[in-house]
């Protein structure tokens, strides 16, 4: 494969951002990959699995980087374009793996100096695990990756080939359509999972005993990290307002007719959401599986704990 990048710099080597790298390297999307971290151990990690070709500082890393891909929370992409902006070379590209891209798009290209264009992405690939050691170079294998940038663009449409090289299937979404359908199709399902999994303190003694695999698919994502989803849940607040009340309306509609013994009710109800599924476009049903769990709003760049660089 023909390089989309020469050079390109991944600031950040948690699950995606190890992930994006191995992959740009391993498919050759990039003739050179160089990773920015201040974890030691994610560091040492990437070299020894070849996921980078070097490892080095903010600056450095980014310097002659057509491509430079944040990595990171939300809340620490602001502080950090404004250390590598004197390095950015003119021509350069700036993206993201953010969950969500309004304050992104609002906040980031007013950081940047001149000649350098930021292109938000969102590629829908991840889990709850966390970390360089849980990389995965295969991670965007048939993953959708949201492009917020329009058709025609030449910067856009090179972030699209990247991704396409990493093995995603490109969508074009502006940044706002992007926050609502995402709060649909994956910030929803993951506060109904915290939801749930905060309710089982009500539940029985022993009962774990008998979960089985529905129990099990169902809460996995309730273990990703809490404080990198409050921030989620925060960021995109506006967006989640109309799902959330439609959840409820459901519930409320489904259990106020199980605790009626109503069950044509019921059954109603249950074939009207396998119909609800099963007319959905091909693509459109997102797997939480596959979803990214990284981003944190930009409003207020609130001090981070940790490394920003290995979220």
């Amino acid at each position: 494969m023909k390089p989309v990048f020469e050079r390109i710099a991944v600031i950040g080597l948690g699950l995606l951002g190890g992930s994006l790298a191995w992959a740009a390297r391993r498919r050759g999307a990039a003739r050179h990959v160089i990773g920015a971290t201040r974890s030691a151990s994610a560091r040492d990690r990437a070299l020894r699995q070849g996921a980078v070709d070097a490892v080095a500082e903010l600056d450095e890393a980014v310097r002659g980087a057509e491509l430079i891909v944040l990595a990171t929370p939300i809340t620490a992409m602001p502080g950090l374009l404004r250390r590598m902006a004197p390095a950015l070379a003119e021509g350069a590209v700036v993206t993201d793996v953010g969950s969500v891209k309004g304050p992104l798009a609002e906040l980031l290209p007013g950081l940047l100096p001149a000649g350098v264009r930021y292109v938000g992405s969102h590629p829908m690939a991840g889990s709850h695990e966390r970390g360089m050691e849980s990389a995965d170079p295969e991670l965007f294998e048939g993953a959708p990756c949201v492009v917020c940038a329009p058709g025609g663009d030449t910067d856009a449409e090179r972030v699209a080939a990247f991704f396409r090289a990493l093995g995603c299937r490109v969508v074009r979404r502006e940044p706002e359509r992007h926050d609502a359908e995402v709060a649909w199709m994956s910030h929803v399902p993951h506060a109904l999972a915290f939801a749930f999994a905060s309710a089982l303190a009500g539940a029985p003694p022993g009962a774990r005993e008998v979960a089985g695999p529905g129990f099990r698919d169902f809460t996995r994502i309730a273990h990703s990290d809490p404080e990198l989803w409050a921030d989620i849940f925060h960021a995109n607040h506006k967006a989640l307002a109309a799902p959330l009340q439609a959840v409820r309306a459901s519930l409320d509609a489904l259990a106020g007719a199980i605790e009626a013994g109503d069950a044509e009710a019921v059954l109603r109800l249950l074939e009207a959401a396998r119909r609800t599924l099963s007319s959905a476009p091909a693509g459109e049903t997102a797997d939480p599986a596959r979803e990214s769990t990284h981003g944190r709003s930009a409003k207020g760049e609130p001090h981070l704990k940790g490394d920003p660089y290995s979220s």
